[in-house]
């Protein structure tokens, strides 16, 4: 049997009947990785001895009676994860001898629950950008075309997982990195909840790994199947035993419904600030019909749906306050100069932007303000539904695009030319409070690209859009290898 495309639970379930061996598996997956990787660069930094070392443990702990959740089964990490003993340098190349001395603490979990990890996964530069290329470690295609984008900032992982490297990866998401990639390559992605998970150890080099609060970012699951993310999610949630794991223990509450009839859910296919391209509009209606359907309650339009350009503007401020907050005092200055030559009616999402760069904190509290009240709008939404249904970003994956100014990059819709960094607004409808969502794949686009939608749950209710997503799964489809 050819053991590279089932899925986790598949494998797990293989290894406890000793049908395979955690080293044919891990031989299995590196012989893959070294005849296909060539042309997709999706590994970064390989590991295969120390996985076939890892494998050897997995199976012998399995004679002596252990079981557990991932025990033997091959894995990837993005290599922005601390590793010890395998360089750390999110792409930049003034970090690329930077070798840790300690694991992350999601990496830690992943060898706790037995995985087997194959190696690193690409990223782009500083974590920054919508695809997945850098001086040190070069470009990451898409494995459906490799003349496009397999996506960013997890792109290397999206890829690798489309290409049979592994049953499962972990990776990130401040703009869409788990989700965008994930609708780029045909699998599945989850964001958690923010704070679900923690980051300690997937921190810029050289350090120092500290259980900080992020303001947007979270580590979360992908894989080829639904029921995989909720396997490696429970593997990476709960809180930093750092801080404040020493006093709380995580309980997440149960998906809402059981059966795909029950299920409420408001399904979006327009921004108000940037078009949706056709290949992804029908993949939204195809989840739409798909749940009318099975029976669930499905509505187009809702009141009680937060303000999506106010979400996009605020996400903008945020988003780029953080990325901006290390730039040199002389740029800092250059921008705060550029903001102050704005017009106050100008709304645009480059004057977000802007202002983003230079807000004060005084700003940003202001800013918080707004946002405690987009949440306190979602809480009172998802009384009414379950989940939304909406894109990922406007189109399927992107020709790649390396001109070193990004703001001189154009996104295609449908014969149209936008603003690169604009088709982050769905990605931000989540992210800006917080709110758990969830990449599936929907389908094919006219030239057989991968299409994904992302289904938004409650806080902290991630099990509702994970067992959603399964429930999908099984009406339309889920990944299909790449041809």
């Amino acid at each position: 049997m050819e053991w590279n495309f089932p899925t986790a639970g598949q494998l797990a379930v293989a290894l406890r009947a000793g049908e395979v061996t955690s080293v044919e598996l891990t031989d299995e997956a590196i012989a893959r990785i070294e005849r296909d990787d060539d042309a997709l660069n999706a590994i970064c930094v390989r590991d295969f001895d120390r996985a076939r070392d890892a494998a050897r443990g997995a199976d012998q702990a399995r004679v002596r009676g252990a079981d557990r959740p991932l025990l033997g089964i091959p894995v990837t990490v993005k290599e922005s994860y601390d590793i010890a003993g395998l360089p750390t340098t999110w792409g930049m190349p003034h970090h690329r001898n930077h070798v840790p001395a300690e694991d992350a603490v999601q990496v830690s979990r992943l060898k706790a629950a037995g995985a087997v990890v194959l190696g690193k996964t690409n990223v782009p530069l500083g974590l920054q950008d919508i695809q997945s290329f850098n001086e040190i470690y070069g470009t990451t295609n898409n494995p459906w075309d490799h003349r496009r984008t397999s996506g960013g900032s997890s792109g290397g992982s999206a890829a690798a997982l489309a290409s049979g490297f592994g049953a499962l990866s972990i990776g990130s998401d401040l703009a869409g990195s788990l989700r965008t990639p994930a609708h780029f390559c045909g699998i599945y992605a989850h964001k958690p909840t923010l704070g679900l998970a923690p980051i300690r150890g997937m921190v810029p080099p050289p350090g120092p790994a500290l259980p900080v609060e992020h303001d947007l970012a979270v580590v979360g699951p992908m894989a080829r199947t639904a029921r995989d993310l909720t396997l490696l999610l429970d593997v990476m949630a709960g809180p930093d035993p750092l801080t404040s794991g020493a006093a709380y223990h995580l309980t997440l509450p149960p998906a809402r419904h059981e059966r795909l009839r029950d299920f409420r859910v408001l399904v979006l296919d327009d921004h108000p600030l940037i078009p949706t391209g056709s290949a992804v509009r029908e993949g939204v209606h195809r989840v739409a019909d798909a749940l009318a359907d099975g029976g669930a309650r499905v509505e187009r339009h809702s009141p009680l749906l937060p303000d999506l350009a106010e979400a996009a503007m605020l996400y903008r401020q945020f988003l780029f306050s953080g990325s901006a907050a290390h730039f040199p005092v002389e740029e800092h200055e250059q921008l705060r100069a550029r903001a102050a030559q704005l017009s106050p009616d100008d709304q645009s999402l480059d004057a977000a932007v802007l202002r983003g760069m230079v807000v004060s904190h005084r700003d940003w509290l202001r800013a918080n303000d707004r946002r405690e009240l987009h949440r306190h709008g979602w809480r009172r939404f998802f009384a009414e539904f379950d989940a939304v249904v909406c894109p990922i970003t406007p189109t399927p994956a992107f020709p790649h695009d390396h001109n070193p100014d990004p703001r001189r990059r154009r996104i295609d819709i449908d014969g149209a030319e936008y603003p690169y960094f604009d088709q982050l607004v769905w990605a931000g409808l989540p992210t800006m409070p917080g709110l758990p969502a969830t990449a599936i794949p929907a389908g094919r686009s006219p030239e057989g690209l991968p299409v994904g939608v992302q289904l938004v749950g409650p806080m902290f209710e991630d099990r509702t859009p994970l067992h959603l997503a399964e429930l999908l799964e099984q009406k339309i489809g889920g990944f299909r290898a790449p041809h």
